[in-house]
């Protein structure tokens, strides 16, 4: 794609790298065959081609965001999934995080969106000010339409309990969110704050005993930190330490990948239908490693029909887009349904309580397959407890990050 950028304009790192991947974008189109919102929508606008030229032509011109491509922008889940398709290599991701950080400076949301937005960015990073939201939700329920798809927050017992059992040392650090959430609504400053935090926590960590990986659970989280190298490249200060993290985090999926596993204590024999995250499939592109894992700890694999489009999670995008997620969520569904599997595993919590929701909806709920956390399955064969077995949208492990050192 041709551009035409001033010398004042790319003196910015930020419109640089924009700049960088317009002019590989080809015009070819093979990114509307895989986007949901194209898919559902059948707008130009609402593929990735589309979301290019309106970003093109508002950052080109510096322009501020107009309404319509604010809702062009909006409609996209950031699933990544142009990025698996594009030919050309095009990283739709910097772009369109940028785009969004732009709208952030240059539109103002009518009131209502202000508000939720400022709402979500304020409760769902912070544990204290979530406890508060859920306690306030189930009182009066004001919270209900923001929390009803999230879930609770509780101990990471399944991850932990399984890599000791490996003989891998774990270590927590508090290094609190990633920032991924406020990152993905354009918020920059405040995902740059997250993300600095868990860096320098990260980095005195490493500076006391080192680490062999940062383990991730939420593949969402995993994506986020694993561009730390690229957000604080111009950073003096943070870009060694940013790439550095970025460097060891690895999804539990992938890390376990790396270890000699026993073999499973009891094989199951369940059929398991393993829903890709789209963080995970083609953000990380991890994708064959938590099937070989689930295979080899006794559980029978299946994929699932059309499992490259999303389930309409995306970070809080089902909370601020639900038209749109919910037609994604029940198309997931019955796909997932169609398998007639005994549990569902993912490795996002955030496809974990999109799917159960999804399931909960259904007229036949009662006989609903458990959703779980691959790495439960995991602990489950390999000697832990099992389980526990509910479809409600406020289970699952709570996303998060752990070090993780070999016992010498």
């Amino acid at each position: 794609m041709q551009t035409n950028f001033t010398p004042a304009q790319l003196a910015d790192p930020a419109m640089a790298a924009s700049e960088k991947i317009l002019r590989s974008c080809v015009h070819c189109g093979f990114c509307t065959a895989t986007c949901p919102t194209y898919l559902l929508l059948g707008d130009e606008l609402d593929s990735p081609r589309g979301r290019i030229y309106l970003i093109k032509d508002m950052l080109e011109g510096q322009k501020p965001a107009s309404p319509e491509v604010v809702k062009h922008i909006d409609r996209c889940l950031s699933c990544l999934s142009c990025m698996t398709t594009c030919p050309s290599g095009v990283h739709y991701m910097h772009l369109v995080d940028h785009a969004r950080a732009y709208i952030e400076t240059s539109y103002r949301r009518p009131l209502p969106d202000r508000l939720i937005r400022a709402a979500l960015a304020a409760i769902l990073p912070n544990p204290g000010f979530f406890r508060a939201a859920l306690v306030a939700a189930k009182m009066g329920k004001p919270f209900k339409g923001i929390l009803s798809a999230i879930p609770a927050l509780g101990e990471r017992p399944a991850t932990i309990r399984l890599l000791n059992r490996l003989g891998v040392e774990v270590v927590t650090v508090g290094e609190g969110c990633c920032g991924a959430l406020v990152h993905h609504m354009g918020k920059e400053a405040q995902s740059r704050a997250y993300a600095a935090r868990a860096i320098e926590a990260w980095h005195a960590e490493i500076g006391r005993g080192g680490l062999d990986a940062i383990v991730i659970t939420a593949s969402g989280c995993g994506t986020s930190i694993k561009d730390y190298g690229f957000m604080f490249r111009e950073h003096p200060a943070l870009a060694a330490r940013a790439e550095r993290v970025s460097a060891l985090a690895k999804d539990i999926s992938e890390y376990l990948a790396t270890l000699k596993l026993p073999s499973p204590t009891h094989r199951s024999g369940l059929t398991v239908a393993y829903h890709s995250a789209c963080s995970m499939q083609h953000g990380q592109k991890i994708t064959d490693e938590p099937k070989r894992l689930l295979r080899a700890a006794g559980f029978s694999v299946k994929d699932v029909p059309e499992g490259h489009i999303c389930c309409g999670s995306a970070g809080v995008y089902n909370m601020l887009q639900p038209q749109i997620a919910r037609r994604l969520r029940e198309r997931k569904v019955g796909n997932i349904a169609r398998l007639k599997p005994d549990i569902i595993a993912t490795g996002n919590i955030g496809c974990i309580t999109q799917i159960a929701k999804g399931f909960a909806d259904r007229s036949d709920a009662e006989a609903s397959p458990p959703v779980l956390h691959t790495v439960e399955l995991l602990d489950w064969a390999l000697g832990g407890p099992a389980p526990a077995v509910t479809t409600s949208p406020l289970a699952g492990p709570l996303a998060g990050e752990v070090g993780a050192r070999s016992k010498a």
